[in-house]
């Protein structure tokens, strides 16, 4: 795609939580963005074929990526695993479609798109080389250079999700945008995302979440989506709560607190 793009809408972590992808996608300035990018982990939660139906139901203006959790109930599905950790991911496997399953394993580690005002973005789930890597807002500056070292120079942005708390920040000379969730919101409740062109602009849209919690549990049969449903939808789990763990995950005792 060589046309540049005024307005890009980046929507990431989905997981499958339909309210809350509705309400993004009646935003004003998604119905009028020229592409809507999705970054991955679309489809492991309580609604995963109905929100793929309403994304394609968006044609090309749709640009797909993949996440780490989509993989792995691809994985799941073609009996390549025989578990998920997520305790929701055999439950959403089980629902995706076989034409969908098919559809989720062709889906692009990265997309990179021209954007006015920020010239080639790279958009990717994880990191551009991995799906599942950690980084975080406050990773140290060796760390992203390890993450960049093969990415091109031309790369101005890098759009990434996974940890679902948008930031906005410089490494290495390059901007890097994390949108937040859409469907699983830590430290505040909401569904997240971003506006891209000229600058970066993160969102939040707000939604009737005990109304979406009502519909999700009438409407989904995964057995413990009420539970479920209260936890992710109200960000039961707090911003510090959750850098502390991927923190550790990244390599750290705990999160730190600045470079």
């Amino acid at each position: 795609m060589s046309d540049v793009l005024d307005r890009v809408a980046v929507l990431s972590d989905i997981h499958g939580v339909l309210p809350a992808l509705e309400a993004v996608l009646a935003e004003p300035d998604v119905a009028a963005a020229d592409r809507v990018v999705v970054t991955g982990d679309i489809t492991a939660g309580p609604q995963p074929a109905e929100v793929l139906d309403l994304l394609a139901r968006e044609g090309e203006r749709v640009v797909w990526v993949a996440g780490n959790a989509d993989r792995e109930l691809v994985e799941l599905r073609r009996g390549r695993r025989t578990e998920i950790p997520d305790p929701i991911g055999p439950y959403a496997a089980s629902r995706l479609r076989d034409e969908q399953v098919d559809f989720l394993a062709e889906l692009p580690l990265t997309v990179t798109l021209p954007v006015r005002g920020l010239g080639d973005v790279l958009f990717c789930h994880a990191t551009p080389r991995n799906d599942e890597e950690v980084v975080l807002v406050d990773s140290p500056l060796t760390r992203w250079a390890d993450v960049w070292e093969k990415l091109p120079d031309t790369i101005g942005t890098v759009v990434c999700g996974h940890t679902h708390m948008p930031y906005v920040r410089l490494a290495h000379g390059r901007q890097v945008v994390n949108p937040g969730s859409v469907g699983m919101p830590y430290g505040r409740p909401g569904a997240h995302w971003c506006l891209l062109g000229p600058g970066v602009d993160l969102r939040r849209t707000h939604f009737d979440i005990p109304s979406a919690i009502t519909r999700l549990t009438r409407e989904s049969a995964y057995e413990d989506i009420a539970e479920w449903a209260d936890y992710f939808l109200n960000a039961r789990a707090g911003d510090a709560e959750v850098l502390e763990v991927f923190g550790r995950m990244e390599g750290r005792g705990a999160a730190s607190e600045g470079e």
